[in-house]
């Protein structure tokens, strides 16, 4: 039987987060299920699958990252990480392992809320339930094709797996080939409200995508830089 209204799992050792996130997820019409720590959740979440997850990465008993590789074993359930500023290492180890996508703290409701949504998406589009392809919106720029609503990426028919943040940042470049587009457009492309990210953060994301497009391809050079102005997609 279908769900009436997709389940959340949030999963983190702060009670705030916890109740402050709850509300704002059950204002939304989700369904919630709490816990406290990784250990606990684990169970939980076998014995209830959620729709998508979040977890927190530093927790006591079980941390999200072994929580993650744990569940991993046996499902696909989409997971949003909340991470430090400082963990970058964390989350490019988090996205080796599966991760969907990462929010840092401190973050704003409605960011988070816009995340559960798109990944929502993403795992509808997987599960067959995606809009009507005639009406999907797709971009091709030579080797790049983008389905922007089964958030689905290939290079050269190969799948790069990107999270919600790279793709709408590789999106904002496509869109107009050998357009120069500064950090502060691409920001307001991938962060749809007044959360502050730095020129470094658009930087860490565009370096992951070159990372990623190079795993299938060593040759890619897509991604123009313009020092001092900002990235371009490169004209096919």
């Amino acid at each position: 039987m279908n769900k009436k209204m997709p389940t959340i799992a949030l999963v983190d050792d702060d009670r705030n987060i916890l109740t402050s996130v709850g509300m704002t997820m059950e204002a939304e019409g989700y369904a919630v299920q709490k816990y406290n720590d990784g250990a606990a959740a684990l169970q939980g979440l076998q014995d209830n699958p959620p729709d998508v997850a979040i977890f927190d990465i530093k927790m006591p008993r079980m941390d999200g990252m072994e929580l993650l590789r744990r569940i991993r074993q046996k499902t696909d359930l989409p997971v949003i990480f909340l991470t430090s500023k400082d963990d970058e290492i964390d989350e490019l180890f988090g996205l080796k392992m599966g991760a969907d996508d990462f929010i840092k703290k401190p973050f704003s409701q409605r960011l988070l809320v816009e995340r559960v949504r798109a990944v929502l998406r993403r795992a509808g589009a997987r599960d067959g339930v995606a809009v009507p392809q005639e009406a999907a919106k797709v971009i091709e720029r030579g080797k790049l094709l983008m389905d922007t609503d089964r958030h689905s990426c290939t290079w050269d028919g190969k799948p790069v797996v990107l999270t919600v943040t790279e793709f709408l940042i590789l999106q904002s470049l496509a869109q107009r080939p050998g357009i120069v587009k500064s950090r502060d457009a691409l920001m307001d492309a991938a962060y749809d409200d007044q959360v502050y990210v730095d020129d470094r953060t658009i930087d860490s994301h565009i370096k992951r995508l070159r990372k990623k497009f190079s795993q299938v391809d060593s040759t890619f050079d897509g991604i123009e830089t313009l020092y001092g102005v900002g990235y371009r997609f490169k004209e096919q």
